[in-house]
């Protein structure tokens, strides 16, 4: 418990502090923003900042913080530090880098800024990269909540009817104006599932039958998964994400001063940590160790286990709050995965979004690869998600580092992105050589890789803040 309630209070003191130290790196002002001067009454409009830091939580969160959480609490009580550190030091410095440099550059993709700031090259890449994780995310938050509605409504409404239904849905929500569906549904739902993870963890502190264990660096994975790569990959969103850096642009056209920043793209990160702390806790605490958490997950799938602890622990209500957890806010997610996805093909082909039929041309053939996607097995869609979302996460904050080195007041700012992009550069490599999904080569060897390819990076890095510690601070004009 002592753990625990430690590691709670870490990320609001990260909040406060660390978040601080990285709002004066970026140094925020009073410029004009694009919700402001490119509005365009459908993607591109002023939102309330309360409302912003809600849409945030709900577009980067979905089943990611719970799912992504129990199933790395299978490591273990280790899984706390990377949850509290890994959010603090990377994930919320990659979600303000990523939602500030777009705001800074008319709102533009990761894609277009990858290109921007790490060459051409890396456009292509990255558009083609971008796109694809997406369709993987929306398909994920596609079939999880599906399958949970199947299993609690009548044989004859089937896991299929229940994906058409969502798809849907998703068509609406990807073609309309943000504040029509989104701007007016995503801030009640981002309090309920606020209210569902102050609800367990509520449980986990005042009922006695339940006990957090405390932190210990041992692995614990009854399958003897190494905890270097496999739990940094696992958690996914829960410490940080790479499709954040797809979602942050959505809120970078829709606030109203840059000094509301650290609010909606560092804050909703740091909430979102906290959700999927309580989850790891939840995890271990409501099964009593790792075997009978890992055997609940392999019985009852990741939403079936979310609902017994929720039922379990809460009751009635507790029920309908798992339901409103794994059902609505994946969907939240999944349709904000596919309208990012609409933007960036929108910025690749050039068409305009303000018309319906060109939103139409770009969101239907979208939607069909999603549907055709959700035949494929959801545990190896998540993995390829989850280390797809990580390697998406390295190249966000090498293309931070790039910005800052060329705008920060001091070159050396710059570390604050450098450090964790060159961490996850070890993480995204090591994993795919190692995974069965991957390459599935031998340990050492995947070690050895993940870390000479870091160092390569960092050294690179290091090469070029000596050039730029030597250059006058004419900082590069944003667009």
């Amino acid at each position: 418990m002592i753990s625990f309630i430690s590691a709670l209070v870490v990320l609001v003191l990260g909040y406060i502090f660390y978040g601080r130290l990285t709002e004066r790196v970026f140094a925020p002002d009073d410029r004009v923003t694009p919700a402001v001067s490119e509005n365009d009454g459908v993607d591109y409009m002023p939102v309330k900042t309360w409302k912003a830091v809600l849409i945030q939580l709900l577009n980067i969160a979905g089943t990611g913080p719970i799912f992504g959480a129990l199933m790395g609490a299978c490591f273990g009580p280790v899984v706390f530090l990377w949850i509290v550190f890994g959010a603090i030091l990377g994930g919320a410095v990659h979600d303000y880098m990523g939602g500030m440099i777009s705001e800074r550059n008319k709102g533009a993709s990761i894609a277009e800024l990858s290109g921007k700031y790490l060459g051409k090259p890396a456009l292509y890449i990255m558009r083609v990269f971008s796109v694809l994780l997406l369709l993987l995310t929306g398909t994920v938050f596609v079939t999880s909540p599906a399958a949970l509605i199947a299993r609690l409504t009548p044989d004859a409404l089937s896991k299929g009817f229940w994906i058409v239904v969502i798809l849907v849905y998703y068509l609406l929500a990807t073609l309309m104006p943000i504040d029509k569906i989104i701007g007016r549904l995503y801030p009640v739902f981002g309090v309920v599932l606020i209210v569902m993870a102050v609800s367990i963890a509520g449980g986990l502190i005042f009922l006695p039958e339940y006990t957090i264990p405390e932190i210990t660096l041992a692995d614990l994975h009854p399958d003897d998964l190494p905890v270097w790569p496999f739990m940094f990959i696992t958690v996914a969103c829960g410490a940080i994400s790479g499709f954040h850096a797809t979602q942050s642009p959505m809120m970078a056209k829709c606030i109203t001063s840059e000094r509301d920043g650290r609010k909606v793209f560092y804050g909703a990160m740091i909430m979102e940590s906290v959700i999927a702390l309580v989850w790891a806790a939840a995890g271990v605490a409501f099964y009593g160790g790792t075997q009978m958490l890992d055997e609940a997950l392999a019985l009852n799938g990741q939403s079936g286990t979310v609902y017994e602890i929720c039922k379990e622990m809460l009751g009635t209500v507790g029920g309908v709050l798992a339901i409103v957890g794994v059902v609505i806010c994946p969907i939240t997610s999944g349709d904000t995965a596919f309208r990012s996805a609409r933007l960036i093909l929108a910025e690749w082909t050039g068409l305009k979004q303000k018309k319906f039929k060109n939103r139409m041309i770009l969101t239907i053939p979208l939607l069909g690869a999603g549907a055709l996607l959700t035949m494929v097995n959801f545990d190896v869609l998540w993995r390829y998600f989850s280390w797809s979302n990580q390697t998406l996460a390295m190249i966000a904050l090498w293309v931070a580092t790039s910005y800052l080195l060329k705008n920060a007041k001091r070159p050396y700012y710059s570390l604050i992105t450098a450090l964790p992009a060159a961490f996850m550069s070890a993480v995204s490599l090591t994993y795919i050589l190692m995974a069965n999904e991957g390459f599935g080569l031998t340990g050492w060897i995947c070690y050895l890789a993940g870390a000479a390819f870091s160092a390569v990076l960092f050294i690179q890095y290091l090469y070029e803040l000596n050039v730029y510690m030597h250059k006058p601070r004419n900082a590069e004009p944003d667009m």
